[in-house]
């Protein structure tokens, strides 16, 4: 069924009862490498709600996981949540005892200004890995920024900007939909641009959501006014993160700390969701479960893409679409080789239709391959009309030039049928780029563009 959105502005405060806010504190101080080369930028948010909300979370699976990675993971199972706090400039991993001491204060701090408990404050950290957390001005931060919350345009933009480390553009959204006759919204931030092959469960432990097989940091986080049961909410946005942030790649690299977060409130006066109208493995069974499922699965779609876009030294978006796999692991498998592969990476910079590199990309994946089956094509964003390079293992009479046209385009898809079963998978992949190799190389005689 098809379901009306509308864009408003606002992003996580264009739900009624949520405020936000971005500060500076100067968390970046003790140097973090060239994605914090830009001076006064705010580096610490706050997303608040008025009133006691259902929370649900999906997580990194990284078996290395950040100590807030590892408290949100002890919190969302609770029934309700009231903010979030989040920094960037530090990513707060690898830092033993002292790195969970430090997320929990942060918590602790807010809630104390806030006056909730502690348990139900949220907490995100993205940046270098492996340094303490300069809690002094951390600290300075939360105050701060508990003094400004507002829930105005402006505000939700300086929290998204808080949150950017690599980023070049904030990622925001909000749209409204109507739940039985009421209008409901659904507004969220994210940040990310290398780092990036998310592959987020509910608890951080694999496997993760969606399609067998494991999928600088991802964060995302989502307010609405819609009322929701917790258990419907994890599993709309296990349904909707399994689409969407778990089928991206920048670099092929799964973060520490990857997160999403969710807070529902019921402020908008719409009916509840109760966890029965949405099936774990059939997804909506209600109208009023099918119009928060479609407008969650396109903010998440939304912001995932944008980070994507806007990966480190990134030209080209590339939608890889492989279909006629023998299974959904197998898909997974050969949809992520491709995506994921040095050599078909840096020929779609040069815009180069490489058939070669992505058939041997499949061979070496664990997805079962036969090559006398395989077709490779590319087509426009969305395009029935597909140019062949391969058809069953052998070069088409398609023309070379017309495939470097195609391959060439800022955005493209690459269709591959391997033709053995009915299952398939895709990904939202960039091209490999001189500036990408450039902004992470480091560089020894400045010590402040090393580590973490």
């Amino acid at each position: 069924m098809k379901h009306k959105l509308t864009k408003v502005n606002g992003s996580v405060a264009a739900p009624m009862g949520f405020k936000a806010a971005g500060v500076f504190c100067d968390i970046k101080r003790l140097g973090t490498g060239k994605g914090s080369n830009k001076g006064r930028k705010r580096d610490l948010a706050l997303i608040v709600s008025d009133s006691p909300a259902s929370v649900a979370g999906m997580f990194t699976t990284n078996q290395v996981c950040a100590a807030p990675v590892k408290v949100c993971v002890e919190r969302t199972p609770q029934a309700t949540g009231r903010a979030i706090v989040i920094n960037s400039g530090n990513a707060n991993a690898c830092t033993g005892k002292q790195g969970l001491k430090d997320a929990r204060e942060m918590t602790s701090v807010t809630a104390e200004l806030l006056g909730v408990d502690p348990s139900s404050v949220l907490v995100g950290s993205t940046g270098r890995i492996g340094v303490i957390m300069p809690m002094v001005n951390v600290r300075q931060g939360i105050h701060a920024a508990s003094r400004i919350l507002d829930r105005t345009s402006s505000s939700a933009d300086h929290a998204a900007e808080a949150i950017m480390t690599s980023d070049t553009r904030p990622k925001t959204i909000a749209v409204e939909t109507q739940i039985d006759g009421k209008p409901v919204r659904i507004g969220g931030i994210c940040k990310g641009a290398g780092m990036i092959q998310p592959g987020m469960s509910s608890d951080g432990r694999r496997p993760a959501a969606g399609p067998p097989g494991l999928h600088a940091t991802m964060l995302c986080f989502i307010t609405t006014d819609a009322s929701i049961a917790p258990a419907a909410l994890q599993r709309a946005l296990r349904e909707a993160v399994a689409q969407s942030f778990n089928r991206i790649t920048v670099d092929g690299d799964m973060s520490t700390n990857d997160t999403v977060l969710v807070m529902a409130n019921s402020l908008s006066g719409a009916r509840r969701i109760e966890t029965r109208e949405i099936d774990s493995r059939r997804g909506p069974l209600t109208k009023a479960a099918g119009a928060f499922h479609a407008a969650l699965n396109h903010v998440c779609l939304e912001l995932a893409q944008m980070i994507v876009r806007d990966g480190e030294g990134v030209t080209r978006f590339v939608t890889v679409r492989v279909e006629g796999a023998d299974s959904l692991a197998d898909a997974d498998a050969a949809s992520r080789a491709v995506a994921n592969s040095a050599l078909v990476k840096t020929s779609w910079h040069g815009g180069d239709p490489n058939w070669g590199r992505i058939i041997d990309a499949l061979g070496y994946s664990s997805a079962r391959v036969q090559e006398d089956r395989v077709d490779i094509g590319y087509s426009k964003p969305g395009s029935r009309k597909v140019s062949w390079s391969l058809k069953r293992g052998q070069p088409t009479k398609t023309s070379f030039r017309e495939l470097c046209v195609l391959a060439a385009l800022p955005e493209f898809d690459l269709h591959i049928r391997l033709n053995l079963g009915k299952a398939s998978a895709l990904m939202y992949a960039a091209d490999l780029t001189e500036e990408y190799v450039e902004f992470n190389k480091g560089d020894v005689a400045d010590p402040s563009s090393l580590g973490g």
